[in-house]
């Protein structure tokens, strides 16, 4: 399992203590959650937040675009510093070719797929896919309630992706994930577990980490995600 914990839940005033409090705990990643107010009710930020916060932290950003139109935008947030872009399927007119444009840019590249949005939409894009990111909320601000069917939905895209020699594509769950729930979710086939308040307001973070990983002990670790573990900040 690797927790990606979501800076939208972090706090804004201490930003750079906040990053390299997280190093110190032992995380790895973080998860940037970008809003347009078009795609999605909410604002949130842009490249020159994740520029500003590069030089500051070893962690691999992992990059959400919840905006319209997402292609227009990969190459400043490639320059600011991200290591993947997640497009949302819904968002995005010619999905292969803006994950195509993502992995020119040297980023990790994946599509994320709302609650109503079927697994099936990623089918024939296996190939072109580093991870999948379920929603296990409707996207658009922190602190919503994980929706149950996200069970069955992660269950699903896990065969779909294995089905279609997609063995070492991550999927990364995003909503209402907390310690309670993180084992069932790994069970299920989550790779990668994105946390903000069930996380950030749990502090010492060393501690809320390890309450993950033991949440999560018993379902292993799949081969794909050894590999994944490997991935650096560029």
């Amino acid at each position: 399992m690797i927790l990606s914990p979501s800076l939208l839940s972090a706090d804004f005033a201490r930003l750079a203590e906040e990053l390299a409090a997280l190093e110190a705990a032992g995380l790895t990643w973080l998860h940037l959650d970008v809003m347009d107010g078009a795609f999605v009710p909410n604002i949130t930020f842009g490249p020159p937040l994740i520029k500003a916060l590069r030089p500051l932290s070893g962690l691999f950003f992992d990059v959400h675009l919840m905006v319209e139109d997402p292609s227009r935008h990969l190459a400043a947030f490639a320059e600011a510093g991200a290591d993947m872009l997640v497009v949302h399927a819904e968002a995005d007119h010619h999905l292969q070719r803006t994950l195509d444009a993502i992995r020119a840019l040297g980023c990790k590249a994946g599509v994320a797929l709302n609650p109503g949005t079927d697994v099936n939409a990623v089918r024939w894009l296996v190939a072109d896919l580093d991870m999948l990111l379920i929603m296990s909320v409707n996207p658009g601000f922190s602190g919503q309630a994980f929706i149950p069917a996200s069970f069955a939905k992660l269950r699903a895209a896990r065969r779909l992706l294995d089905e279609n020699g997609g063995g070492n594509v991550l999927i990364q769950v995003d909503g209402g994930v907390c310690p309670e729930n993180a084992g069932a979710l790994v069970a299920a086939g989550a790779d990668v577990l994105v946390s903000g308040s069930a996380f950030f307001g749990h502090k010492p973070y060393g501690a809320r980490l390890a309450a993950f990983a033991a949440a999560c002990a018993a379902s292993g670790v799949r081969p794909g995600l050894w590999a994944a573990t490997a991935w650096k900040p560029q």
